[in-house]
């Protein structure tokens, strides 16, 4: 059960805007990573409690951050529940899509468990499209990626060795790309996210 923290920083100008404590693990029904966000100066942002099935879909997700609170599950695409921070306003949402995404590193590793790709040229990119949760206020908007897979690598280490995935990820609308690194359910590397501390090894999916 992989545990550890990610920083969190603006892509643009690198300024850290949260650590993220985390851990998951693959279970007998798919996938799960939890975690706890904190500010840079130690107070309590948020929240991410993310489930999957086997086939990579989120069958549970539930956000917090700033009072605001989503739930939300594969359902008809997927669906979700916004809650404001009175509670008195709940709005309910739903787009023909394949998943979610947002600030956590957790999505990037469930999209690229939803999608399984091989490796291959950009030339062969996977459409996807996502609802993203953005900060500060999990405010949803449907955006459209591609992913490739662009190199599986091995490296060695002192057990068994680390296979690490490079994929080129594609904002459809701005055509904005860039790279992220996944080893099992471990993201190494992405605009905006840095491994800070890893206790245990990355899970490997079978």
């Amino acid at each position: 059960m992989p545990r550890g923290r990610y920083s969190l920083h603006d892509p643009h100008d690198h300024t850290l805007l949260a650590e993220e404590h985390f851990q998951c693990a693959p279970g007998p029904s798919g996938w799960r990573y939890v975690s706890q966000l904190t500010t840079p100066s130690g107070d309590h942002a948020g929240s991410v409690d993310l489930a999957l099935d086997d086939l990579g879909r989120p069958i549970r997700l539930e956000l917090h951050a700033a009072g605001w609170q989503v739930r939300g599950a594969a359902l008809d695409g997927v669906t979700w529940v916004r809650t404001d921070p009175t509670g008195t306003h709940a709005t309910e949402g739903n787009v023909r899509a394949h998943s979610f995404t947002g600030t956590s590193p957790a999505f990037l590793v469930a999209t690229a468990r939803l999608l399984r790709l091989t490796p291959s040229s950009s030339s062969s990119a996977t459409r996807v499209r996502l609802v993203a949760f953005t900060d500060p206020v999990l405010a949803p908007r449907t955006v459209d990626q591609s992913w490739a897979l662009i190199e599986r690598e091995a490296h060695a280490t002192d057990n068994a060795p680390l296979i690490v995935d490079e994929y080129q990820v594609t904002a459809l609308d701005t055509g904005e790309r860039h790279a992220v690194h996944i080893s099992g359910d471990v993201v190494l590397a992405a605009p905006g996210i840095e491994l800070e501390h890893l206790e245990s090894p990355p899970s490997v999916f079978t």
